[in-house]
């Protein structure tokens, strides 16, 4: 299957060629399918098959169903915010409501303005009206922090909003992005709420997505004991043999003659990272278009790093951004191993003591910069990091 986007990005001509693609296999197409972006929607990429199955059959089941409940982890451009998007698209073709949200500052008031507005919905059917008759529903969205009486207010306006769902044999899913960024009060609220609405089968569906660091403290406070339950799904790279077939064909489908050497050549540069998949196959399409559908060897290494590139300015140098002078030390003295990073190793470079590394440690996994890969290892949890620290000593 070829390498496309989020679906409700693409024009309508690019929705139906990707709807083939599922259904058939890739079709000719003089429109560029590949749409690299990062933040709020990143792109769709291949190896994603049958990881919503467990979901999709939980809003089959209704309340209380395993499925309902999942996480997506994974480092930055992995794909987490893409498969929300799927998932808001699987609960819509099921007839559930979707009410999806960042983990920026009060989105439980911005999730209770948004479950008033379906509320409202509801009750211009004359069939809802009378049950919501009574009902206290006052806007949510300029609340700053929930009070103890605004918590009650949500929890009742949930309630309600799930019940006139259920009737209708539908449901709500809600889906909160970025919880590395979230403030763990407003989490614990929402955690709460849902496992209240759960207890009471109600039809509500909760998935999260974060960096994997973010995850595993929220697992590990009491609060949201019950989530452990839900279905955690860490998102990897794809192999590259995948994404070596998957150019093959969207570019057999366009009429772009490229040798297969060159196809390995550029999948291997994406490393299987969905965001160079996406970035690196914009840039060969350009490249094509401008030498008439054919990629030589030099326009296939201007497209690896063109891709490159961009991934540097809008992933990496973005994710250093934050980085301090001695979070920097600690990265460039794992920049000269081509393999995971002793502690031992570090502690050498940089001269310090051992508590020092720990603690920065710590400091660079929470950021989502590297990831322990075994017993007093880490390696860098953003494809590109280590060879852009080598090429710029001074960043």
């Amino acid at each position: 299957m070829g390498i496309f986007t989020t679906f409700t990005s693409l024009s309508k001509f690019t929705k139906l060629t990707y709807i083939h693609l599922i259904l058939e296999g890739p079709v000719p197409t003089s429109e560029n399918p590949f749409r690299p972006t990062a933040g709020a929607t990143p792109p769709e990429v291949i190896g994603r098959s049958g990881l919503l199955d467990e979901f999709e059959y939980g809003l089959e089941l209704g309340s209380g169903a395993p499925g309902l409940l999942a996480i997506f982890t994974g480092a930055r451009g992995i794909g987490k915010t893409v498969m929300l998007g799927a998932a808001h698209t699987v609960a819509r073709e099921h007839g559930w409501a979707v009410i999806a949200e960042t983990a920026t500052g009060t989105f439980m008031g911005r999730i209770g303005e948004k479950m008033r507005r379906l509320t409202q919905e509801l009750a211009d059917n004359p069939e809802s009206r009378r049950r919501i008759t009574g009902l206290s529903i006052a806007g949510f969205s300029i609340t700053s922090q929930l009070t103890p009486e605004r918590q009650v207010d949500w929890r009742e306006l949930g309630e309600t909003l799930l019940a006139l769902l259920d009737e209708r044999g539908t449901g709500l899913l809600v889906t909160v992005d970025e919880i590395h960024a979230a403030d763990r009060t407003e989490l614990a609220q929402l955690a709460a709420n849902v496992q209240h609405f759960i207890q009471d089968r109600l039809p509500i569906a909760l998935i999260f997505a974060g960096l994997p660091s973010a995850v595993s403290d929220l697992l590990n406070e009491g609060v949201a004991t019950f989530l452990r339950r839900a279905d955690k799904i860490d998102l990897h790279a794809a192999a590259v043999r995948d994404v070596e077939k998957s150019y093959t064909d969207t570019f057999a489908a366009a009429d772009i003659s490229i040798q297969p050497e060159l196809v390995r050549e550029a999948a291997v540069a994406t490393g299987g990272y969905p965001f160079l998949i996406q970035l690196i196959g914009y840039f060969l399409w350009r490249e094509a278009e401008k030498n008439n559908g054919t990629l030589s060897s030099d326009a296939v290494g201007r497209a690896i790093a063109g891709g490159i590139r961009r991934n540097e300015r809008v992933v990496i140098e973005a994710a250093l951004a934050a980085a301090s002078a001695k979070d920097r030390e600690f990265l460039h003295a794992m920049s000269i191993d081509d393999e995971p990073s002793t502690t031992a190793d570090i502690i050498h470079r940089t001269g310090s003591r051992p508590t020092l590394v720990a603690k920065y440690r710590n400091r660079l996994i929470d950021a989502g910069l590297i990831e322990s890969t075994g017993h007093g290892k880490v390696d860098f949890a953003i494809p590109g990091l280590g060879e852009y620290l080598r090429k710029n000593p001074d960043a």
